[in-house]
């Protein structure tokens, strides 16, 4: 068996396979499918200073080759989770990360704080694809500006791994990763979802509630798997790849892109065991071409 450790600076990983945020619940919701100790990492769900409602339904929708979201991050706030879900999930056998998202940097860095207490809580990933309320509902993550000053707010609270979840939305996202970097992220994660539409043609009306939405599943793999390639080469902390990935053969793209961990998110919905068998698929991968350890195809193509 091939050797599937890989680091994420100092975060250890048993094998690069983990769970994308809002697809896996806190983990507990698959433990009936999954041994959750044999995953790289689980990344819970979104979670924020204060509870959230969400947006209202509908706020789903399948569409060709993949399927688009408005959830609107509903949950019960990070002091919740500090009560309730930590301790249900501290004592899991792998990495539990905190996905952080927030309205302002302040937001995010109070929300940051109060994980950073938590003992089994080895990192946190920003979701910085949120609507900076300050300057009209723009994301954050759509400006180097932006970008750097809820991971400077964060950095300066927070003194574990920090990975920071890029918008594929932009122009040029090679930019926003080498902000992030620039302020302190030790590992950067993309893609979020990309923005989308459908339309009920009987009704007259967009399916959603809030009529856009993000769109995942995989559509949006060449894309993302274009982007993990470019933000790659332009930044020297380690990349985690995600956008599409339903295979071990998908995942092997993204660590030849120059993915040094993926994350599986949509493919959760279809097959709830999708985690391992992309993990298994990687090995048997590996041991097929004579390669010792993952680290030896990561970043492989030019």
């Amino acid at each position: 068996m091939a050797d599937l450790h890989v680091n994420i600076g100092k975060l250890e990983l048993k094998n690069p396979v983990m769970t994308a945020s809002g697809t896996f619940g806190y983990g507990l919701e698959f433990q009936d499918f999954v041994p959750l100790d044999e995953l790289g990492g689980i990344i819970v769900k979104g979670t924020t200073l204060h509870p959230r409602e969400g947006n209202d339904y509908p706020r789903m929708a399948e569409t060709a080759s993949g399927m688009l979201n408005c959830v609107g991050l509903q949950n019960k706030g990070v002091d919740y989770f500090c009560e309730h879900i930590y301790p249900q999930v501290k004592d899991i056998d792998t990495n539990v990360i905190v996905n952080v998202s927030g309205s302002a940097p302040d937001d995010y860095a109070e929300c940051a704080a109060r994980i950073d207490a938590l003992e089994q809580i080895p990192a946190i990933e920003l979701n910085i694809s949120c609507p900076n309320v300050k300057q009209g509902g723009m994301a954050f993550g759509t400006t180097c500006e932006g970008a750097a000053s809820v991971v400077k707010a964060v950095r300066a609270a927070y003194h574990k791994t920090l990975i920071v979840k890029l918008s594929p939305n932009v122009t040029n996202i090679a930019d926003i990763a080498r902000a992030c970097e620039a302020e302190g992220a030790d590992s950067v994660s993309l893609i979020n979802t990309l923005m989308g539409m459908a339309i009920d043609i009987e009704r007259r009306r967009p399916v959603l509630s809030i009529a856009t939405g993000g769109l995942s599943g995989p559509a949006v793999k060449p894309v993302a798997l274009r982007m993990v390639w470019q933000v790659a080469k332009a930044v020297k902390i380690p990349v985690i790849g995600l956008g599409g990935i339903m295979t071990a053969e998908d995942a092997i793209e993204f660590l030849m892109a120059g993915a040094t961990a993926i994350e599986i998110g949509t493919a959760n919905f279809i097959d709830p065991a999708v985690t391992m068998k992309v993990r298994d698929g990687i090995n048997e991968w590996l041991d097929r071409h004579g390669c010792q350890s993952v680290s030896e195809i990561v970043g492989c193509i030019d």
